[in-house]
């Protein structure tokens, strides 16, 4: 690798990291910008059904759980800014076919067929891009800041969330879906232009590779966890400016900003905690907040109360996926690294794939609070599989996870 732990703390090493997630932060508008209006374009432009619509969003998941093995291959093998870079190709992609979905003269059937076709495009660009990101700032800094590289690149991805989510609904109003998806498509070319000239890290020679089944095995129960915790910032993308609008509260467009200042206010201020206290301890407060929160919006009786639980969910959600993807760096050698991440970030990716459309069909028959009801208790059992895997990590209990 080109940067070594003598030189974590160097100052050109921090500055391209910190570049790295501003390029990040950028470019990941393009997926925020659509999450709260595709379910707002889909259930009432095009008068379709709840269930559509959490398809139209879960479906861009769907697609990057089927790809991050590939993605974290072609990381390992050809250099973590290749992948970067043809992630944002697809993002750009992604977003063009989302834009011709919004032209009036489409019959909704063949809109919402177009824009899946633009989601699933998007998906895989994730794919690329969440796996190439995090292996180039490790490759950065070094893989005893693994935790901190993880917790830096989640605060720009969520930070774009926060940003994302009213901008969107902003956009919806005023220059429509397709104008708020044009904006989607020029996002990633800025990102391309931005890392064309930063210098990446060196791919991983061809040598003896484990399969990428094997490298699930290792690391299949911490995948569980970031899983579990997935389900609430899940529903609170796809559904919870439909919750506020069937309520007929104020400030819809608020939930992703409420999620995301808290997320952003945790990895800034408390992302060093899983490198210094161990993931395992930093998950379990996490998720107990993280269901606390979810538990606050399905019982909420006032919008204000509802954006509290968001706030909270945020601070739950946030140091979760850092705190096990530092375990799971330390289960695997340098040269599986990729596909490692790509398979560990799999599982959140199926959180997101599923809730859509699974939330989507109980919330035509309970109600949008029964989504929030599930991710509280999705997080519950998360938190029990942590307090499992710190018994079994313990030096009284330890097995092999070699």
């Amino acid at each position: 690798m080109s940067s070594s732990s003598d030189h974590v703390s160097g100052d050109p090493a921090q500055a391209r990291l910190l570049l790295l997630a501003s390029v990040l932060f950028v470019s990941y508008l393009c997926v925020a910008i659509p999450l709260p209006v595709i379910p707002v374009y889909v259930t009432g432009h095009l008068g379709l059904s709840n269930g559509w619509a959490g398809l139209a969003v879960g479906i861009a998941f769907l697609s990057t759980i089927l790809t991050r093995g590939h993605a974290g291959a072609l990381s390992d093998r050809h250099g973590a800014k290749v992948a970067t870079t043809r992630g944002l190709v697809f993002y750009a992609a992604g977003a063009l076919f989302s834009l011709f979905a919004g032209l009036s003269v489409l019959p909704p059937g063949l809109a919402l067929t177009v824009l899946m076709i633009g989601r699933l495009l998007v998906g895989y660009g994730e794919s690329l891009v969440g796996v190439g990101v995090i292996a180039w700032g490790i490759g950065i800094v070094g893989p005893d800041r693994s935790g901190r590289v993880i917790a830096l690149i989640g605060a720009a991805i969520y930070g774009a969330l926060a940003v994302g989510g009213p901008l969107g609904l902003l956009m919806l109003d005023h220059i429509g879906f397709t104008g708020a998806m044009a904006a989607s498509l020029v996002l990633p070319c800025l990102g391309l232009v931005a890392i064309g000239s930063m210098e990446g890290v060196a791919p991983h020679p061809e040598r003896s590779r484990s399969s990428f089944l094997s490298v699930m095995s290792r690391i299949w129960m911490h995948g569980m966890i970031v899983f579990l915790q997935g389900i609430g910032f899940a529903g609170i993308g796809a559904f919870f400016a439909l919750y506020f609008l069937d309520r007929g509260w104020a400030y819809a467009g608020l939930g992703l900003t409420a999620f995301g200042a808290g997320f952003v206010l945790v990895r800034l201020c408390a992302g060093h905690l899983p490198d210094r206290v161990g993931g395992f301890r930093v998950a379990i407060a996490s998720l107990a907040i993280e269901a606390v929160g979810q538990f606050v919006i399905w019982s909420a009786p006032s919008p204000t109360v509802a954006l509290v639980g968001a706030f909270l969910t945020g601070l739950g959600c946030s140091l979760i996926y850092p705190a096990m993807g530092r375990e799971v760096v330390k289960l695997v050698d340098p040269h599986l690294r990729g596909t490692a991440v790509g398979g560990f970030g799999a599982f959140q990716d199926l959180a997101y794939g599923l809730t859509g459309p699974v939330a989507g069909l109980l919330a035509d028959r309970a109600g949008y609070g029964s989504v929030f009801l599930i991710g509280g208790t999705a997080a519950g059992v998360g938190f029990l599989i942590v307090l499992g895997l710190q018994r079994r990590s313990s030096p009284g209990g330890r097995r092999s996870q070699q």
